[in-house]
């Protein structure tokens, strides 16, 4: 099936796309969630707000280190299923204790983490499920619209998150939560494609079973390229994911409202960018369209240190960048996964996928630290418009690597 119809067609596939939308909607109200419970609920001061965001982070981190070699040995399937219900779990859990008297700040926190760390094995397992569910050659498509229900959940899941809490009290919000990933485990226990049983991997050491990951990317040369550009791009997005919002509130003296629109649009561009990137893909070949939306994204940032004092134009420049920044951002992303998948076995695709987590990851808490240390001393406008000329210097890691040959995707194993 290459067609958009015929996966549109596939009841399997619509039912993995079904289940992974409630899902995204999930994982961003429980982002938006936790942190407002532990305010609403139990009175936590900015500081706390800081551990909760660490600690979910490291969380992340973790799980794609240690993740990667449990989804090679297991069928994906049943494994999304138990990150589902294992965060249902999780969550309704924290409004029966409130509804007792019983909830802590220490259940939240370990609530962040066991969510965050079951959110990325069910991303890392759908990664190295899909190519088995669909076939090679529908993946561009199938990949580009599960990028399409991201960039939809990452526009409405914050705001439904805001109005669950406003209009239900905050346990019960988190109910309706947790049922979102019941509902998701539902949808994937319909799928009736067969999933072949893995062949037989015995665990490595722990320590092994991290790096294998790493270097069974390290080996693929045009893997290579895309896991030194994602570590890239996790480091200097980590500095803007720590600056953004202070250089748009305090900098431009920006009112929440157009921050609000900013960040909204830039779901809008990323819906569009589920589209892009496999038309720039089929226009330009796979290595050229990967590199020229990195570049595109890197543009976008490039503008965002740049807008001018006044209200009206930076709120224009604010929204503009995003919709264009996360257009591109997407392009790329549904490209180099799409790519990942089909350069790599299937039967390692769990490792590599938790070794880019991880590399991503772990470099976007540094760059977070590094950035706003660096705003304190040279001002946020400043530590933006560094690490914007970082992301300009991404493209050059593609540029001198095979990637930039690749046409199209291989077909073969």
């Amino acid at each position: 099936m290459t067609s958009t119809d015929a996966l549109w067609r596939d009841r399997d596939f619509t039912r993995l796309w079904a289940a992974q939308a409630v899902s995204a909607f999930g994982t961003r109200i429980t982002r938006e969630g936790l942190p407002i419970m532990a305010v609403v609920t139990l009175g936590a001061s900015a500081a706390t707000l800081g551990a909760l965001a660490a600690t979910a982070s490291a969380a992340a981190v973790f799980a794609g280190l240690a993740g990667g070699g449990y989804v090679d040995r297991l069928r994906r399937r049943p494994l999304l299923i138990a990150t589902d219900l294992i965060r249902a779990a999780v969550l309704i859990a924290i409004p029966l204790a409130a509804l007792f008297g019983v909830l802590t700040l220490a259940q939240i926190l370990a609530a962040a983490a066991v969510v965050a760390a079951a959110s990325v094995i069910f991303d890392i397992a759908s990664h190295a499920y899909l190519p088995g569910l669909i076939g090679r050659a529908a993946l561009t498509d199938g990949n580009s619209k599960l990028a399409s229900t991201e960039a939809v959940a990452e526009v409405g899941g914050p705001a439904l998150a805001g109005m669950l809490f406003q209009w239900l009290t905050a346990p019960i919000a988190v109910a309706v939560n947790a049922a979102t990933y019941l509902a998701s485990a539902s949808l994937l226990a319909l799928i009736r494609a067969p999933e072949p049983v893995p062949a037989p991997q015995p665990p490595a050491p722990w320590l092994t079973e991290i790096t294998q990951g790493f270097r069974l990317a390290w080996a693929e040369s045009r893997v290579r390229a895309l896991m030194l550009m994602g570590i890239a791009q996790g480091l200097f997005g980590g500095v803007f994911a720590a600056l953004y919002v202070l250089f748009a509130l305090r900098t431009l003296d920006l009112p929440t409202s157009i921050l609000g629109m900013a960040i909204a649009a830039g779901g809008v561009g990323a819906l569009a960018g589920a589209w892009l990137g496999p038309w720039l893909g089929r226009r330009l070949g796979v290595g050229p369209a990967i590199l020229l939306a990195i570049l595109g994204a890197g543009l976008s940032a490039m503008c965002i240190p740049l807008a001018p004092a006044d209200r009206l134009g930076a709120s224009i420049v604010m929204i503009a960048t995003q919709v264009t920044g996360d257009a591109f951002a997407v392009s790329a992303g549904v490209l180099t996964a799409t790519l990942r998948q089909t350069l790599m076995p299937q039967q390692v695709l769990g490792r590599v996928a938790g070794a880019f987590h991880a590399s991503a990851g772990g470099v976007a808490i540094l760059g977070a630290l590094g950035g706003g240390a660096l705003g304190g001393l040279i001002g946020p406008r400043l530590a933006l418009f560094v690490a914007a000329v970082g992301f300009l210097s991404i493209p050059l890691i593609g540029a001198l690597s095979p990637l930039r040959q690749v046409r199209e995707m291989p077909r073969g194993d």
